[in-house]
This record gives C-alpha cells, structure tokens and sequence, in this order.
C-alpha cells in the first residue's frame, strides 16, 4: 500500500514534544501513517518505538516505503522506560551534521504497564523535555489511546507535553506544566512492606551488601545470570551512597508480587534530571552507577528531595 503523503500544515524548526490523542487502532494508523508519510516524503529520518503489533500493522500498510523507517519494539527498548531517552539520544548523534530534520514516534504508555512502570513512563515524558535542547531539529509524538488509558493517565499526558495533536488539529497545550529541574525526583516514596528485609551499611561493608542481596535473589527465584545482574547494580547504587549520600545507607528487600525489589536509602538529594538516563563518557566521574542499574534491571526509580534519597531497583519475577 502506498502511502498519502499529507502536505506539511507548519514549519518543522528545533525540538517538538508532542501528544497524540487517538480513539483505536484506525485513529493510531491514520495518525502516525500521516506523520510517517511526511517524513518519508521530505527524505528525512525517522526512529518508530511502539509495539511489535503496531510495527506489524504500520510495515503493512507501508508496504516498500517501510525501508525507509526504522521500528524499535518499545518492549525490547523501552521495557525500563529509563533506558528510553538514550534511544532518542543515539538516533540524534547518528544523524548528527546532516542538517536533516529528524522524526520519531514513541508510545511507552500502555495499559499493559504497571502502576510502577506507568510511574516512570510519565516521569519519562517529563524528562524528555529537558533532553534536548530546543535547536535540536527533533519532531517527537507520542500515541495515547483514549480507548484504553485512564482520564488521570490522559490528564497527565497533558501536563507533560508542550503540544496535543487530536486529528488534523496541533495546538499548545495549556496544561503544559514544566519539570522543576531544582527537584525532578521529588515525589512521596510510595510504602514499604512493614516485613521488607532491611541492613545498615557504610564504608567497608559493600561485600555484606553483595552477600544480601545475593541471598534474596536466590530466596527470589531468580537464575544466576538475573540474580548477578542484581548484585552488581545494587552494588553500584549502594557505591554512590558511600560517596554522595553522607558515607552510610539503608537497604531494604521485598517481594511485591510482580517484581523483587532492592531499595537503597541515603542523605543524599539528586537533581540531576537525566542522571542514569545518559551514557556516562569515559572520563565522567558520576552518573556511571545508575546508568549500569538501568542496563542491568527491568525498572530503577528514583525518589530524592533535600530530604534524602531512595533508590529502587526492580527484576520482575
């Protein structure tokens, strides 16, 4: 099927977040076919991150030009929404000096998500403006389903999108509300387990916080490989403890029924926006533990404040 390539209705300049509100399948297709249809048309690139269903249907009705697409499964890239950003990152350095516009569509919120992953998927679109800057000739949209998500799930599509496409009509999003960069991590801790297993530690004792960890996973019933992955990314974020949240911490595990969880308490507060999110270079000296845990685990949230920091680390199980 060839696709109609709709006339572009404005100028494409800089950096555009955009949320696009669809009833259904026919509404997804029709929208992101036309969207798709124009960067196609102008010869730019562009990076698609839905799910291998919608990948399907949009090759389909893309028939040849779907060669002139690239598709990520956002299960397989954005399973932790964290490792998304980097995603979008790498698209944009590899076009790099091309003076090419660039195009994406990403559709990380789904009603399969958990609470917890929806969570971080929102806090994900929030970041996503201030991870580029606004020369960056990068045009973003992001599916919702009116359908299938939640009034409060749209309602917060709202707040963190600059612009909200419905049909033929874009417009600025009065409900825009934009991250506060003095504290984009402060956000109440949901509940602990009261039975949640807990030790101390501080300088010296990150072998005890392997041990700890090593043992739960076990008692978790996750295989060696999954069980290592965790030991090695609650180590790095106890690390970062020791030398940025006052040389002491906390550490807590519990199974939630979905997923074990590895929380890590310190003094620490965290402003970064985008620590974790971004490949560390070589010689930086911080940012590298968290981004190892996003590598390592299915979701890594972070809550910090001037009043401390807590850190969760998640395998589902």
């Amino acid at each position: 099927m060839t696709v109609t390539h709709a006339p572009p209705d404005e100028a494409v300049t800089g950096y555009r977040h955009e949320a696009f509100l669809y009833s259904g399948m026919a509404e997804f297709r029709s929208g992101t076919l036309s969207f798709i249809g124009r960067a196609v048309s102008a010869g730019d690139p562009i990076l698609v991150m839905v799910s291998a269903e919608k990948i399907g249907l949009l090759r389909q009705q893309l028939g040849a030009e779907a060669a002139n697409v690239t598709f990520a499964d956002m299960a397989s890239a954005g399973g932790n929404p964290a490792r998304i950003i980097a995603a979008w990152r790498a698209f944009v350095q590899d076009h790099a000096g091309h003076g090419a516009q660039l195009w994406g569509i990403g559709e990380p919120v789904n009603p399969e998500r958990s609470p917890t992953e929806l969570a971080e998927c929102q806090l994900h679109e929030a970041l996503l403006n201030v991870a580029f800057d606004v020369a960056t000739p990068l045009w973003l949209l992001c599916p919702y389903d009116l359908e299938a998500l939640t009034g409060d799930v749209i309602d917060e599509a709202h707040r963190t999108h600059p612009f909200v496409v419905r049909g033929e009509e874009r417009q600025a999003c009065a409900a825009f509300r934009p991250l506060d960069l003095a504290g984009p991590f402060d956000r109440p801790v949901p509940p602990r387990p009261a039975d949640a297993e807990h030790m101390s530690f501080q300088t010296g004792d990150l072998r005890r916080v392997r041990a700890f960890v090593a043992t739960r996973a076990g008692q978790g019933g996750l295989d060696t490989e999954a069980a290592d992955a965790m030991v090695l990314a609650v180590n790095e974020v106890a690390t970062n403890s020791l030398g940025h949240g006052g040389g002491r911490g906390e550490l807590r595990a519990w199974a939630d029924g979905r997923s074990l969880v590895f929380e890590v308490s310190d003094q620490g507060h965290i402003t970064s926006p985008l620590v974790g999110r971004l490949r560390p270079a070589p010689e930086a000296k911080d940012g590298a533990g968290l981004w190892v845990a996003n590598q390592l685990c299915d979701l890594v949230q972070i809550y910090s404040s001037a009043r401390g920091t807590a850190v969760r680390v998640c395998h589902n199980i």
